[in-house]
């Protein structure tokens, strides 16, 4: 019988299995990078990449790093960002196949951080649905109503984005509350 972890490729099972909800913060993480672009002409375009991590439990962005490479560093830099502001935390850890994820070295940074690695299946978006879903939202909200000329105007408008996401921004899948309420209330409970 083939297995697929004697299968060099092989990484990670998807234990996660589209069951999106998480009863306490830190219990599920989902991660993944995106692309913007900026620019003064067509000819002239530039890119920038947002990597970020949201908790399924209170939908909150536990971390997130902006570069201009799309690259294994900004996938560390995200994680490791995301550990420091919580180091107890051992969520089952969830990403696409993205290069950056299928690394040994970013399993062994899992591993030692006490997580669970989960992986989206190929060619299934839909594993990472709440990932895809909140780049849907940032990217309508603010990215495709305005066109950014500089890096620094779309690294301003992504942080002050994410700010509002996270403190101002209520959802109806969190009782009408934004992530940093939401959160706050399941610590005190």
């Amino acid at each position: 019988m083939y297995q697929a972890s004697r299968n060099p490729a092989y990484i990670a099972e998807n234990i996660l299995n589209r069951e999106f909800e998480a009863e306490r913060p830190n219990e599920k993480w989902v991660t993944d990078v995106t692309e913007f672009k900026y620019g003064i002409s067509f000819d002239c375009v530039h890119k920038l990449y947002l990597s970020a991590i949201l908790d399924l439990c209170d939908r909150r962005p536990v971390a997130y790093v902006i570069s201009e490479r799309n690259n294994n560093k900004l996938v560390f830099d995200t994680f490791e960002k995301a550990v420091a502001a919580n180091p107890d935390a051992h969520p089952l850890f969830h990403s696409d196949r993205g290069f950056q994820y299928t690394t040994r070295e970013f399993h062994h940074k899992l591993e030692n951080a006490g997580m669970i690695q989960s992986m989206s299946r190929v060619a299934h978006c839909t594993d990472n649905g709440p990932m895809e879903g909140f780049w849907g939202i940032l990217k309508r909200e603010m990215y495709y109503c305005k066109k950014y000329h500089t890096k620094e105007e779309l690294v301003q408008a992504i942080t002050e984005y994410m700010d509002y996401y996270t403190n101002q921004r209520p959802q109806r899948g969190l009782g009408v509350r934004t992530p940093a309420e939401c959160h706050e209330m399941l610590l005190a409970a």
